[in-house]
């Protein structure tokens, strides 16, 4: 009879070994690797040129440069054409606010039946960078409603970026009167369930308007939330010790060092540094309860892992139906980004909310 193997006592990431990059670590998808490496992103990152405590003007000076940066590397990696099978179009509706808000509609041109689910997109970008008409959004947006739901992409404010410098809760409020506009035309749209779904700043907003429908007495008009690499903590500069992602995955792609003047830009004040529909992690067992199912989906290999981790324990504590989701082998966002790379990793991600939301 063998001798029971022993388990490793190495600690996973940069807890193990504070130097380790994301080329380096054995559970990186070396097909990820291959496709990060161009541009520089599978190695240390340089650091960042402002602090959550620098001049606001500078913060919103390097969140600039950062949108122009990130959306030059996405655009490279998504095919632009649209999807032949997906009809576009296109609405503007009046916010609450009395600002204009873009609405970008995706269906599949071919439907078998009347009603389908909707997805109300909210793109990433920390709520401060990016647009939805970016062409990774437009790219996944297609590829949704090629798999049978109509998606509602929405343009909200921003905090910085060329679509700000709009502070919370701008971007917030623009994402609530979009998801009320699309339960209002549920007839007009072929609508059966309607899903809240975003990634990283998108995957805040999702939940965040959902936790503010909840306070609004207006929670039924959601059927569930699709929550994707979730940045919901606030904890980037600080740290957390029940967030150990935050150092296990730093510099991975996303640093902490980063998203500290982010999440500044998004709230210049801090006066709602642990308000839950600006950051969804600090809500109470209260502001969960009653929330419609939720599939919180995180990617092993990124910061902010734990966080929505910790966000699905507590809806599962507060007796919400939820799903928690770990994408391994991936960094932030990964199995959205990578397609052409890793088109498997994508297709379970399409399928996955797909399947959701046919379910409820």
């Amino acid at each position: 009879m063998s001798a029971p193997r022993e388990l490793s006592t190495v600690l996973p990431g940069r807890l193990g070994d504070p130097n380790l990059t994301l080329r380096d670590d054995p559970r990186s998808d070396p097909r990820m690797i291959a496709t990060l490496a161009p541009f520089g992103l599978d190695g240390p990152q340089p650091p960042a040129p402002v602090t959550a405590a620098s001049p606001i003007d500078q913060i919103y000076a390097a969140c600039a440069e950062m949108e122009a940066g990130f959306g030059a590397v996405f655009e490279s990696l998504v095919d632009l054409d649209p999807h032949p099978d997906v009809t576009r179009s296109a609405e503007t509706i009046k916010g609450v606010d009395g600002n204009d808000i873009q609405l970008y509609i995706h269906q599949p041109t071919s439907r078998h039946a009347e009603r389908i689910p909707a997805i109300v997109h909210t793109h990433g970008g920390g709520m401060v960078i990016a647009s939805a008409d970016d062409p990774n959004y437009r790219y996944l947006r297609d590829q949704l409603a090629a798999a049978g739901m109509v998606v509602v992409g929405v343009e909200f404010r921003n905090g910085a970026g060329r679509l700000g410098n709009h502070p919370f809760p701008a971007g917030l409020n623009d994402c609530s009167s979009a998801q009320q506009w699309a339960h209002e035309n549920r007839d007009e749209l072929g609508i059966s369930k309607l899903v809240m779904s975003g990634e990283s700043g998108g995957g805040n907003l999702s939940i965040a308007t959902t936790l503010k429908a909840s306070r609004e007495g207006r929670v039924g008009q959601i059927d569930g939330v699709y929550a994707q690499c979730p940045y919901i903590s606030n904890d980037y500069e600080s740290g957390n010790p029940n967030l150990p992602s935050l150092v296990e995955n730093d510099g991975y792609f996303l640093s902490c060092a980063t998203m500290g003047p982010l999440s500044r830009a998004y709230d210049p004040s801090g006066e709602n540094d642990t308000n839950p529909l600006a950051w969804p992690l600090h809500a109470s067992t209260e502001d969960l309860s009653g929330l419609p199912p939720h599939v919180v989906s995180v990617n092993e290999l990124d910061p902010l892992r734990d966080e929505g981790l910790a966000y699905y324990r507590k809806l599962v504590r507060a007796g919400v139906a939820a799903v928690g989701r770990t994408v391994n082998g991936t960094c932030h966002g990964g199995d959205l980004l990578l397609y052409k790379a890793m088109p498997e990793v994508f297709r379970s991600t399409i399928e996955d909310v797909r399947a959701f939301a046919y379910s409820l």
